[in-house]
């Protein structure tokens, strides 16, 4: 009984903390959070957004300043 009890209040603990998280968060939050593994790369950004229709704020990877690039030594 004792275990029980002990995991139904795990359980609780673990709902109010997550709810707890995400108390400021809006769906356009959340769904410009899902997006951001692709805003480095504006051509996989490009494709993402043609499959799924929204719009991803992509930023162009910086490019190595000159004489920065692969140097064989």
């Amino acid at each position: 009984m004792t275990e029980f009890v002990l995991n139904s209040l795990g359980v609780v603990f673990l709902w109010f903390a997550i709810e707890n998280c995400l108390r400021h968060q809006t769906a356009e939050s959340l769904d410009d959070a899902s997006l951001m593994p692709f805003a480095d790369d504006p051509e996989v950004a490009r494709r993402v957004e043609a499959a799924t229709g929204k719009r991803i704020h992509a930023v162009a990877p910086e490019e190595p300043a000159k004489g920065w690039g692969n140097i064989e030594i």
